[in-house]
């Protein structure tokens, strides 16, 4: 999922591609989008953008004709400027190619007053991405990370009594309202780099920094502490390596200068980006899933407040139905032990007991009459004891044939 960097990295790609060039007619939605449409049409129009935390707004700014409006100017047409604001979910990104190369999954289409025409496209192939039109950055978003640096410590460091710090220090920095543009691969950078278990709490991480950093100027610390002991200098360096607000702004910004995952389109090696990483996806590291279902990667002991029976996710096969709980290994067990008993007792009760019990006989007399008799034997019945009644039965009929037989006899003579 793209996260604050890339989003700035997205910003300063249409800013690029789009310099100087002039935009024409309305912004067209694909079909199969269910977000809004944009009901903005203009005859000539400019395109920037600007990011904050995990947003991209792109403004649309009319081009205005010297002199007064012309008569013969379409209803409709737009005389201020509009805003866009955008979200990418987890694979949208910003696309400028000719009309004729349109991406598969433009969902969102802006077309330049020029021959051939070319376009700026908002591609999201798995369309979880949104955008609002005439839209403003969302209230309950925090300041970001990179660009608000100031604001976004004291946003945190004022609110430290809110229950959201009751929870693990790797879940609250996924929290938008304080950790704006934080995603997956940041956390797992910073709490690394602190060597911080992820599974602890989060006010207790946080507790203890200043509201003001002192390092917010970025100056290099052997300038900071040329004059200074050294007991001063060495704890001046574990507070520096231990705040983990800096980092998250530090860290970010790193990204940035790498040109963060590749983030043009048209890239295809990413080395730069995977030489950078120390704990995402690196071999060696440990990784479960947090309790909101997303993949963790640490390196040591998760901490006390790791999901219990947690491991790792490459080694669990299992479908999205159980993903959607929070049972332990140990449950799940005592659950397919008895959900095995109570199938073989279902089966066994399926069986139907009749069909070996009960017996139909047909007795066909001579005169070819069918007669029908019902046996039931009982389960514990043997055959020996079976035999002997087939036999006793048998006797009744066999006598009443011998006396009519008598019977004919006579009546012959």
């Amino acid at each position: 999922m793209p996260e604050g960097p890339e989003l700035h990295l997205a910003s300063l790609y249409v800013n690029k591609m789009c310099n100087g060039v002039v935009f024409s007619g309305p912004v067209i939605k694909s079909e199969v989008s269910k977000n809004p449409e944009v009901p903005f049409t203009c005859e000539a129009y400019r395109v920037t953008a600007t990011s904050r935390g995990k947003e991209v707004k792109l403004t649309l700014t009319p081009i205005k004709s010297d002199g007064a409006p012309k008569r013969g100017a379409k209803a409709g047409q737009a005389d201020l400027p509009v805003d866009v604001v955008f979200r990418f979910g987890m694979s949208g990104y910003f696309r400028f190619t000719g009309e004729d190369e349109l991406p598969k999954h433009a969902h969102l289409r802006f077309y330049t007053r020029e021959k051939p025409r070319r376009v700026l496209s908002f591609v999201d192939a798995r369309r979880f991405g949104s955008w609002a039109p005439s839209g403003t950055w969302q209230p309950d978003r925090g300041p970001c990370v990179m660009f608000e640096y100031q604001s976004f410590r004291e946003n945190v460091l004022s609110h430290l009594s809110d229950r959201a710090f009751d929870r693990p220090i790797c879940e609250v920095l996924l929290n938008q309202k304080y950790f704006n543009g934080i995603g997956n691969y940041l956390r797992a950078e910073i709490l690394y780099r602190l060597s911080i278990p992820p599974f602890v709490c989060a006010r207790t991480v946080l507790e203890g920094l200043e509201p003001d950093d002192a390092f917010k100027n970025e100056k290099p610390l052997k300038k900071e502490f040329t004059k200074v002991k050294e007991e001063t200098k060495t704890k001046a360096m574990k507070q520096e390596s231990g705040d983990l607000l800096r980092l998250c702004h530090t860290v970010s910004l790193e990204v940035v200068n790498l040109g963060g995952k590749g983030y043009d389109p048209t890239k295809t090696d990413y080395s730069d980006f995977q030489a950078w990483l120390q704990c995402y996806y690196v071999d060696g590291m440990k990784n479960v899933r947090d309790h909101n279902g997303r993949t963790m990667w640490f390196k040591g002991d998760p901490g006390p407040m790791a999901p219990k029976g947690s491991k790792s996710p490459k080694a669990k096969k299992r479908g999205k139905k159980d993903d959607d709980h929070d049972y332990t290994d140990k449950k799940k067990a005592i659950m397919s032990d008895s959900e095995s008993t109570s199938m073989k007792k279902s089966v066994k009760k399926e069986t139907p007991k009749k069909a070996k019990n009960v017996r139909q006989k047909e007795i066909v007399s001579k005169r070819g009459k069918a007669v029908k008799t019902q046996e039931v034997k009982p389960q514990s019945e043997t055959r020996s004891s079976s035999r002997k009644r087939k036999s006793s039965s048998a006797e009744p009929a066999a006598g009443q044939q011998r006396r009519n037989r008598r019977v004919t006899r006579k009546d012959s003579k």
